[in-house]
């Protein structure tokens, strides 16, 4: 149980991941309408960066330091190599779904996550179109624009929907990929791919999907949204079970009374690739 300090510390977290992620929206909106200017260019294979993404990491950047100037701040695309100490850190991923973004397709997100130390203790996933925020802070739950939300209740996979992530960055994993999607698509109602894992376990966290897997996720695709579902009653891990999900790893979400029984679909005798980073 949080103590009133940690309680304190996480709503002045809450409170600056807020902030910042929608300064952050704010930016991404404005760009909205002009898409066929955007600057963008191919990081790595199908993995797209542009010029607002940018943008916005740096809006939010100001915003997050201007709350907490000691504070570090990892970013997707500006310090993705930094990594945190014993203090407070952000870890921010300013435009999760950069594709959806580019193409005027509507699922994206800012994705913001504070910790102290390695210790998760607020996150924020703001769904931009929408302008839905869903926030955690640790021990207090779970909510979205304010109102509780927990994961669902289903216990049978026929009436399951699973949302999921492609290997599109390492086609490599498919041939792990693959079995597991054929696995699980003949035993559930339906398989969702929408392009932003941050907006993936969101729907989790508020019952909308039964369960999600990817095969890798960086902390700045996972870190919010892994606080979320744990706040509202589910399950993360990787693939083995363990609850610790570390960098650049594969991820598990639930809602926590089918989780077993989605690991046991998603083992395979194919070994899975070194993951690329």
């Amino acid at each position: 149980m949080p103590s009133q300090r940690d309680r304190s510390l996480s709503q002045l977290l809450l409170d600056a991941c807020t902030t910042g992620a929608r300064a952050g929206a704010s930016y991404i909106r404005s760009r909205s309408g002009d898409l066929a200017t955007i600057d963008w260019h191919e990081k790595t294979r199908a993995d797209f960066v542009s010029e607002v993404d940018l943008g916005a990491e740096g809006r939010i950047t100001d915003a997050l330091l201007a709350a907490f100037p000691d504070a570090l701040v990892i970013g997707e695309e500006l310090t993705p190599g930094v990594t945190p100490g014993d203090g407070v850190a952000f870890v921010v991923d300013p435009l999760d779904g950069t594709s959806n973004f580019l193409h005027g397709y509507p699922q994206y997100a800012v994705s913001i996550a504070a910790m102290v130390g390695s210790v998760t203790m607020a996150g924020v996933v703001l769904d931009v179109p929408r302008d839905a925020a869903f926030t955690a802070t640790l021990g207090r739950g779970a909510a979205l624009n304010g109102t509780p939300i927990h994961v669902s209740d289903l216990t049978e996979p026929t009436r399951a929907l699973i949302g999921t992530g492609f290997p599109f960055k390492d086609l490599d994993r498919l041939a792990h990929y693959l079995p597991q999607f054929a696995r699980i698509a003949s035993q559930v109602s339906g398989i969702r791919r929408a392009g932003s894992a941050a907006l993936d376990l969101a729907d989790v966290a508020a019952g909308r999907f039964e369960g999600f897997w990817e095969l890798m996720l960086a902390p700045w695709d996972m870190a919010a949204g892994t606080l979320l579902v744990r706040e509202a009653g589910g399950r993360v891990t990787d693939l083995e079970g363990r609850d610790v999900v570390t960098s650049h790893t594969p991820v598990v979400a639930s809602n926590g009374v089918m989780h077993d029984w989605l690991l046991a679909q998603l083992r395979t005798d194919q070994p899975l690739p070194t993951i690329r980073s």
